[in-house]
Order: structure tokens, then C-alpha cells, then sequence
């Protein structure tokens, strides 16, 4: 099976790291899919978006991910993230509540409201996948 190296890193930590056979991620452009020898890109990430990595020798990451860039090269994938969940990690409740919260009449509340949006979307589609 093909692979390529992935990392996927936010401004606070580094969240994996390892060999993956396909990269899914949001980008402004569009969506956007990455396998093994795929050509030079660099993207913009999504202000908040999805992305799901499929390592070779476990199941898929699903990841909540909030704006950065997304560059591929021959050495492999790099996800670099302002902000990024794992969807094992985000709290559903407090995204919830945070989505209740969000007032949607300017920008920034919005923003707020597509995050937590992405943020359940994360957890709902790992929580399917098990």
C-alpha cells in the first residue's frame, strides 16, 4: 500500500504525526483530497473545517480544525493549524452550549457559531466511525 508522511501540527502542539494512505481537508478553495504522490500544493485551511487523515496502521483521525495552511511536498503532508481538536477530545456539551451561544447577527459571532458547528461535526463523525 502507498503512504506518505503526515503531521499534523497547531500552534500549541504537535496532535500526530506518522504514515497515512489519504488526507482529507477543507480548504477555501474547495475541498480537497490527498494521496501518495499527489502534486506541490499549499492551501489555505477553511476558517474552521473537517479534517481526516486515514494512518496505515490504525483507524482514521477525524480533527477539528480552525484556520492555517495545508502544504504538500514529496517529503509528505503538512497540516499546519492556528487551532486544532482531535475529535476524541472535544467536549460535545460545552460545543453545544457554545453553538447556543453564538450569536450569529456579526462576524466574529458567526465565526463562533461555524466552529462549534465543526468542532460537533468532528465528534459526531468519529463517534459514527467506532
Amino acid at each position: 500500500m502507498a503512504e506518505m508522511t503526515v503531521e499534523l501540527v497547531a500552534v500549541e502542539r504537535r496532535l500526530w504525526s506518522g504514515k497515512a494512505s489519504f488526507v482529507l481537508a477543507r480548504t477555501t478553495e474547495g475541498e480537497i483530497g490527498i494521496l501518495p504522490g499527489h502534486e506541490f500544493t499549499l492551501a489555505q485551511l477553511e476558517e474552521a473545517g473537517v479534517v481526516r487523515i486515514d494512518p496505515i496502521d490504525s483507524a482514521s483521525l477525524t480533527v477539528a480544525v480552525h484556520g492555517g495552511f495545508l502544504s504538500v511536498t514529496p517529503a509528505g503532508v503538512s497540516i499546519l493549524a492556528e487551532f486544532a481538536e482531535l475529535a476524541e477530545e472535544i467536549d460535545v456539551s460545552r460545543a453545544r452550549a457554545a453553538l447556543d451561544r453564538a450569536d450569529t447577527s456579526d462576524a466574529e459571532g458567526a465565526a463562533a457559531h461555524k466552529r462549534a458547528e465543526v468542532r460537533l461535526q468532528a465528534a459526531e463523525s468519529a463517534s459514527a466511525g467506532q
